[in-house]
């Protein structure tokens, strides 16, 4: 499994609108490009101070290649949305990982 983990700082005066713009429009928008399986979105919060909240948007491909056809043909589009919609009041950097394993307490 690939994930492509998106974490955003955003500014506390946007939290509210940020994350209804996040569940109800972007991630279903992601997810509408058949290139991911699920996604999970994680609330950072020992991270959080009065510059604002800091959360991790992850979506999971199957194969590379999936990872790959997204950033492709969809991902400059979708970031611009996030870019014109939210400008300098969310910050975002990308990092790109394999899972290597599922592990459980028995």
């Amino acid at each position: 499994m690939i994930i492509y983990n998106v974490t955003t700082k955003i500014a506390l005066a946007h939290e509210e609108d940020w994350l209804h713009w996040m569940q109800h429009d972007h991630i279903p928008a992601v997810l509408a490009t058949g290139c991911f399986a699920e996604s999970r979105l994680l609330h950072l919060f020992e991270n959080d101070d009065e510059e604002g909240a800091t959360y991790a948007t992850q979506y999971l491909a199957r194969h590379l290649d999936d990872y790959h056809r997204y950033i492709d043909e969809y991902s400059a589009a979708l970031r611009q949305q996030a870019l014109t919609k939210w400008g300098a009041h969310a910050i975002s950097f990308r990092t790109i990982m394999r899972q290597l394993g599922s592990f459980v307490e028995k």
